[in-house]
């Protein structure tokens, strides 16, 4: 009964959810709108379980002085320091019912001068990774790696003056051989179009998805079947 239940929630509220979309009259014209409402309630008590949840992991990790523990301490004050000014609106001009990024509060201040840098910081790291996963990618050692080597090669070019310039003699007829115009057709058609199946694809998964979950196929969200 226990798994019942949640089975049959489950399969009423997408079945309604199916019928809102093609039928759009009354009682079925409001119930995105009403869903998104609860959907946003329930939401909220998942931030107070998840942040419940985090402050347990760390403290545990802290007390018993796991591996890298120290860190745990570092977001364990980041997150009650941020959670402490949100909430409190410490040095909000316009008190406790001001905007919580209200400029020259607490909130704004650390986000600004903390996290934005530290969120720069991170990106401009990832950017030596991404260019060592690109170099072992980009090795031509068959075909496909050859086309994707040189397609990138043309991408990069196509980017910089030095590519305008190299092929600048190139007119008239010619012109669609110029490194920019080759750098935009590539993103322009064969990657756009290898967009487009991923999302046909990530689409066509979701879809497959939904319709396990509706008819209580797939249910690991019910914890472990043992049934």
């Amino acid at each position: 009964m226990k798994r019942t239940v949640p089975l049959l929630i489950t399969f009423i509220v997408g079945a309604v959810l199916i019928l809102a979309e093609f039928v759009p009259h009354e009682p079925f014209g409001n119930f995105g709108e009403d869903f998104s409402l609860y959907f946003d309630i329930i939401a909220v008590f998942a931030f107070l379980l998840g942040g419940g949840n985090l402050i347990r992991v760390h403290v545990t990790k802290v007390q018993r002085k796991k591996k890298d523990w120290p860190f745990s301490i570092v977001t364990l004050v980041g997150f009650l320091g941020m959670l402490a000014a949100g909430l409190l609106k410490i040095g909000n001009p316009d008190g406790i019912q001001g905007d919580v990024a209200k400029l020259g509060s607490l909130f704004n201040d650390l986000y600004m001068f903390i996290f934005t840098p530290l969120q720069a910081s991170m990106f401009a790291l990832l950017a030596f990774f991404v260019g060592s996963a690109s170099y072992r990618a980009f090795r031509a050692k068959n075909l496909d790696a050859t086309i994707l080597l040189v397609a990138a090669f043309v991408i990069l070019l196509g980017r910089t003056p030095f590519g305008l310039w190299l092929t600048s003699g190139l007119e008239g007829s010619l012109s669609f051989l110029q490194i920019p115009n080759l750098a935009n057709w590539i993103m322009g058609v064969p990657n756009l179009a290898g967009q487009r199946a991923i999302m046909i694809g990530i689409a066509l998964g979701v879809i497959s998805m939904s319709l396990r979950l509706i008819l209580g196929v797939e249910r690991t969200y019910l914890g472990q079947d043992n049934e």
